[in-house]
């Protein structure tokens, strides 16, 4: 059970300045340049960055190439790599506390979700890749018998993977286990604003075994190292978090360089649809209040989007206006706090754009919409929903990420159908319905890579994640995500 007390005591333990993991070593920005970490919880100074240059990250790039030729990582045996990464994941589960806190402070999750969904979700992932890299088998083709062909695994070499700030060890862990696991060497970009808790994890690595120069951060601003990570000719393959518009530009560069495999997560609309038929109106409204305010609405398969069946509409809205009250802003470190504060000034700005704009677009406000706690210096905002919501709209159509519900009614199974695929995003959704005729229809018809049925949320890491249109490719989670790390070779020998 976490104790206030503990966490009391890690928030007012001092952040030294934070250097980048080269080789195994902490190194200094080359040109000594430093980023202030500011924190969300009261706009304060916590510590410094380092700011990157691109000859910094051509210095970790260079490191994780060395290390993957000599093969000090992918020339062991997988017994051995399993070892070292169940240590990390071993370290990760004691210093849990000491992370989950270090996060908090950096990027404003509220402490209760940030323990589970970040220390505690790498754990189980590190655990899970670590099991599961010696059970990826190659193949022996059908063929003639005079020949012998075989079908061999092999780790792609060294992968850059550039990490969001929502939830920074969890998202980080997707990427990292897997690349780890299949005996790839990595270089890691986290967010300018959610880089310490990352940091803190890779020298728990190097503390575990992971061998200099295997896994190596380097922080700093996306068009400096970012770019340079993207336009780099010795990355093999690059995997992202984050915005579309980023992620147009690491494609963009991989034409530019060495048409490096890009796999990308750019979040979406998801569109989380009840029916009348629904088997439980309270606990769908529950779940949908949850799917949208919980971390102040900053996840990526958040429902930001709820349409609901028009007969039972004002009801349900007054029901999710109602469970909307359990979350309140707050202090992060209050085991007591519900919705912690929104990561960046910057943020809460483009959230509060959104939310001024609605009405103008035919959005009825019907609760929230504003800053809160500003006393604190921090970055708070309320819940806020929107009724009325026009297809069209803003708030309808566009990442928000924030605590922001937008709810439009439908009348019919087909309207809820063209609706929920009415934007250009595909990552998550939501169908509440008694009918199991209808619940497999709409599976089949929402075109999303993820379709929750009377929930919502909670699928672990033995399934895939991974979006469709303009929501990304590839996916993160379960055997699949080693696809996106190993090449498959043929060998095809003449007896």
């Amino acid at each position: 059970m976490l104790d206030q007390s503990a966490i009391d005591q890690l928030r007012a333990a001092p952040i030294g300045p934070q250097s980048h993991l080269i080789g195994g070593a902490a190194v200094a920005a080359g040109d000594g340049g430093t980023l202030d970490v500011i924190s969300p919880l009261d706009g304060g100074v916590l510590t410094t960055i380092a700011r990157g240059t691109e000859a910094d990250m051509a210095a970790a790039i260079a490191s994780a190439r060395a290390a993957f030729d000599d093969g000090r990582w992918s020339g062991l045996a997988p017994a051995a790599r399993k070892k070292i990464l169940f240590k990390w994941a071993d370290l990760i589960e004691a210093n849990a506390l000491e992370l989950a806190v270090l996060g908090v402070r950096d990027n404003g999750t509220e402490i209760g979700t940030a323990y589970f969904a970040e220390p505690g979700s790498a754990v189980g992932t590190i655990r899970y890749y670590a099991e599961a890299l010696d059970k990826v088998y190659g193949e022996i083709a059908v063929t003639d018998p005079s020949v012998l062909a075989m079908v061999q695994r092999e780790p792609v070499g060294v992968v850059g993977a550039i990490i969001p700030w929502n939830f920074p060890l969890m998202i980080g862990a997707w990427k990292l286990g897997p690349a780890l696991a299949a005996g790839n060497c990595v270089v890691v970009k986290p967010a300018e604003t959610a880089s310490l808790s990352l940091l803190r994890m890779a020298e728990l690595a190097l503390e575990a075994g992971v061998p200099p120069g295997v896994l190596n951060v380097v922080t700093g601003e996306g068009p400096v190292v970012g770019k340079a990570m993207g336009l780099s000719m010795d990355v093999d393959v690059l995997v992202f978090t984050g915005s579309g518009g980023v992620g147009r530009q690491l494609m963009e560069y991989s034409a530019r360089s060495n048409l490096k495999r890009v796999y990308l997560e750019l979040g979406g609309k998801s569109p989380h649809i009840i029916f009348s038929d629904a088997p439980d109106l309270e606990q769908a409204a529950k779940a949908a209040a949850g799917s949208i305010f919980r971390n102040a609405g900053q996840v990526c398969v958040a429902g930001s989007r709820l349409l609901v069946q028009s007969d039972i509409h004002d009801d349900f809205v007054a029901l999710v206006a109602e469970q909307a009250e359990a979350f309140k802003a707050g202090d992060p470190l209050q085991l007591s706090t519900s919705m912690g504060a929104v990561n960046s000034e910057r943020q809460l700005k483009q959230n509060l754009a959104f939310v001024a704009d609605a009405p103008g677009q035919g959005a009825r406000l019907i609760k929230g919409g504003g800053q809160v706690r500003r006393e604190t210096g921090g970055y708070f905002m309320e819940p806020t929903i929107f009724a009325d919501v026009r297809p069209d709209a803003d708030i309808a159509q566009k990442e928000v990420f924030g605590p922001v519900l937008a709810i439009t009614p439908f009348a019919d199974e087909a309207e809820a159908i063209a609706l929920a695929n009415d934007t250009v995003y595909g990552l998550a959704s939501g169908v509440w319905t008694a009918d199991l005729g209808r619940a497999h229809r709409m599976v089949r018809a929402i075109r999303a890579g993820v379709v929750h049925v009377n929930t919502y949320g909670g699928a672990d890491g033995t399934v895939p994640l991974g979006g469709v249109r303009q929501s990304g490719n590839g996916h993160d989670k379960s055997m699949h995500a080693f696809d996106k790390y190993m090449d498959l070779k043929t060998v095809w020998m003449r007896l």
